[in-house]
């Protein structure tokens, strides 16, 4: 059987089978058992932070990646971006963390390569399914928790429970105090640091948000980010807690929060010379749009947004979503994700409902694509000097899944390609003004030296 058929098995099984997800259980716990013990468990030779929570994960991971090896010390890192250690290979499955036998795999490769972390970002999905069995984790840090994945775990309960469990069996937990879920956490664990803004031990003040990144203030620390956003001050705040009691010096922390350029497909900037500005940002729920709305400031000119919604995932979100983007957009896209089995026209049509709500109009301030490619190529056309385009929702991602399987695509290219025929044409047409303006000034000057010549043959006339 292919792989593309089991997926599919899978899919009616979920869809048909009451209980499903129980009653696999037995099977997931079995193939972590296996691949733990023919990779002889290689997570146990390395410390080990996990770092779970709906959005943020990935940021946050980079940046204690980043600060341990900025301060010397030879971490490895997994995440749903890439792995790896001093050279990262980009992650092409759509899972965050993967597969046991793969997960383990790549453990003993990195631990192979003499790192002495590992930075592991850790799903609820993963919790659920044993995916890290064996895998001792040193310090567990919790990001914050919003509406995603019921589809699997049918509650918000049962999706924070699962994500509780990495808490369970850490030695030491770093907990978003201004998150509603951060008592459940503090309760998984053994011992425990809270950081935020309004709450926490650890508080960052005087903040400063700028289009270049965040600073501020944490006790005697001066922190600062490349990457915008105010969640970029919550990612570097738990940065900030896992370098303090693993004993980093403050100025390890600093430089080590700061060296952090850009994490792919998190609020990356496309420039190929453009004079409006496009960003690409992995935001899927609500709550990492709104953020990744917040994010760009003031537009001085429009607001275009490129937005669809993966099938076989939490569908209850896509009018919410339909929403959000008519309300911080001048225009909206509606178009493909990994739509996979599920029709793609029904999707965005969830997406459109909200949309309306708002005020959208098809035809007017709202558009539906379902190429995503085309889509993109659109709103390129479309932007003006001043103007933000924003494409959300696959940032990183390597493949797009449809109902035949995985094609390639990446939204970074694809603007780049755009961006760069865009960039062309003006260029052209800036030239061909120029030539014109030329030619005008040209005309004008012998215009002026005939006038001049005829006055000097025949002097001015006088009565």
């Amino acid at each position: 059987m292919t792989e593309e058929k089991k997926k599919s098995l899978k899919l009616v099984l979920m869809d048909n089978l009451p209980g499903y997800n129980t009653l696999v259980k037995p099977l997931h716990l079995a193939k972590a058992t296996v691949a733990g013990v023919r990779y002889r468990f290689p997570a146990r030779k390395l410390r080990v932070i996990g770092v779970t929570g709906t959005n943020g994960k990935t940021s946050t991971c980079f940046m204690i990646w980043k600060m341990l090896n900025e301060s010397g010390r030879k971490a490895g890192i997994i995440t749903t971006v890439s792995w790896g250690v001093n050279r990262l290979h980009p992650e092409l499955n759509h899972m965050t963390t993967v597969d046991p036998m793969v997960l383990n795999k790549r453990i003993e490769e990195i631990r192979n390569q003499g790192a002495e972390f590992l930075v592991l970002e850790v799903t609820s999905h993963a919790m659920s399914q044993f995916r890290t069995l064996g895998v001792p984790v040193e310090i567990a840090v919790f990001t914050n928790l919003t509406h995603e994945h019921l589809d699997y775990h049918k509650t918000i309960e049962n999706y924070r429970n699962a994500k509780c469990k990495l808490f369970k069996k850490a030695k030491f937990g770093v907990v978003n105090a201004d998150d509603g879920s951060a008592k459940a956490f503090m309760k998984a664990s053994k011992e425990y640091i809270t950081y935020g803004i309004k709450n926490g031990k650890l508080r960052a003040r005087k903040i400063k948000l700028s289009p270049d990144g965040v600073q501020y203030a944490c006790g005697d620390m001066k922190i600062r980010t490349q990457i915008p956003g105010e969640f970029n001050v919550y990612n570097s705040l738990a940065t900030v807690a896992v370098g303090q009691k693993l004993g980093l010096k403050d100025e390890e922390i600093e430089n080590g929060v700061a060296a952090l350029e850009s994490v792919e497909g998190r609020m990356t900037r496309v420039n190929e010379g453009q004079d409006f500005t496009v960003i690409v940002d992995y935001a899927h729920t609500p709550d990492a749009l709104e953020k990744a709305f917040k994010a760009i400031g003031e537009v001085k000119g429009r607001v275009i947004s490129i937005h669809g919604g993966a099938g076989r995932r939490d569908e209850s979100t896509r009018s919410e979503r339909g929403e959000i983007l008519a309300k911080y957009s001048d225009f909206v896209i509606i178009t493909e994700d990994d739509s996979r089995d599920e029709d793609p026209s029904k999707i965005a049509q969830q997406f459109v409902e909200g949309a309306e709500k708002m005020g959208k109009k098809e035809g007017h301030d709202l558009a539906v694509n379902l190429d995503r490619e085309e889509a993109i190529r659109a709103a390129i056309k479309l932007a003006k000097k001043g103007d933000v385009v924003m494409l959300l929702g696959k940032g990183h991602e390597k493949t797009i899944l449809r109902a035949d399987g995985p094609h390639e695509f990446e939204d970074i290219k694809v603007a780049q390609k755009y961006l760069r025929e865009k960039v062309k044409e003006i260029n052209e047409q800036r030239e061909m003004e120029e030539k014109i303006r030329k030619i005008k000034e040209e005309a004008k000057k012998k215009e002026e030296e005939r006038k001049r010549k005829e006055e000097e043959k025949y002097g001015n006339i006088v009565d």
